[in-house]
């Protein structure tokens, strides 16, 4: 199935000094076009007593947020200011409302129409095996009873208590979408939107605001996603970042990242605890800044410095 288009650039919301992603496709997006995957924050309806797994809003990084604007494929969009603006200083008019209403019931239609014919299928086909596994018991008794008759034994008769009872008759026509009587087909399921827009038509402002404040690090964290690496918080192994050579649901990351100003201070343990702890989960421990020089046209003005613990 096609994936859904995302026109660029998409809003990034600030709320509550946090950049995140409302829409599904704007976050499938991000990921699959520009190597963004963020934090999902979100609980889920079905299961909202768990943390293991967790839906939308997706949460990014300002390293994230920063580098999507950079490259102008999103803008940052103060969502309280945003919702006063479109919902209460120009209230919507009856009209719209009643546009969103529909839309959200057509939703819950469609919804309701999707997982009533799924629920119809799998009834069918267990109706269906429970036909075929009937007809073949009776088949086998028939069979039995065909052999007594010739061998001149007698078989219990329908008089006589039996362990089986009686044997299954199996139905002479399989059961069709028609005969499934579906219990839910009554109740449309109620559509609660992860977004504002529609009504709330989000645009780029003519007064952007201004970029995201990101630490000393991102510098490191532009240059390895600028070489294809996907990076996510490292908050797990005691670092700034972790990277990823490819989606990190399909690998596991290779380096353990921190970065620095090139000449900041730091203590030789760091390095230490750094590389002994990156080798004993089998990655590398990665520092790196940028380096304090006059830029020449072309030349990468990033370096990084890999650190293993060769004595383990």
């Amino acid at each position: 199935m096609a994936s859904p288009s995302v026109a660029e650039p998409f809003p990034v919301f600030l709320a509550g000094g946090r950049y995140t992603l409302y829409d599904v496709n704007a976050v499938s997006h991000a990921r699959r076009a520009h190597n963004i995957t963020g934090v999902l924050i979100g609980g889920l309806p079905q299961a909202p007593q768990q943390n293991v797994f967790l839906g939308i809003p997706l949460e990014l990084m300002p390293e994230e947020a920063r580098l999507l604007v950079e490259k102008g494929v999103a803008y940052i969009v103060d969502d309280a200011a945003v919702h006063k603006h479109a919902f209460i200083d120009h209230n919507l008019s009856k009209e719209e409302k009643e546009k969103f209403l529909r839309s959200l019931k057509k939703q819950g239609s469609d919804a309701t129409r999707i997982q009533t014919k799924s629920a119809d299928d799998r009834k069918i086909k267990a109706l269906k095996k429970i036909a075929s596994k009937n007809a073949a018991v009776a088949a086998k008794l028939e069979k039995e009873r065909a052999d007594a008759a010739v061998a001149g034994e007698t078989v219990a008769g329908d008089d006589e208590e039996s362990l089986f009872g009686s044997a299954p008759s199996a139905p002479s026509v399989a059961p069709s979408e028609a005969s499934v009587q579906s219990s839910s087909a009554s109740t449309i399921m109620k559509i609660t939107p992860t977004t504002s827009h529609p009504p709330l038509l989000s645009s780029e402002s003519s007064s952007p605001l201004p970029l995201p404040q990101v630490p000393a690090s991102y510098p490191l964290f532009k240059h390895l996603h600028s070489e294809g690496y996907f990076m996510a918080p490292g908050i797990r192994f005691g670092c700034r970042y972790t990277a990823y050579p490819g989606d990190p649901l399909r690998f596991h990351s290779h380096f353990l990242c921190d970065g620095m100003d090139w000449d900041q201070e730091f203590d030789l343990l760091t390095l230490v605890g750094g590389g002994r702890l990156g080798t004993g989960v089998k990655k590398g421990f990665l520092v790196g800044g940028t380096e304090d020089k006059e830029k020449v046209d072309g030349e990468e003005d990033v370096r990084a410095f890999c650190i293993e613990w060769a004595g383990m």
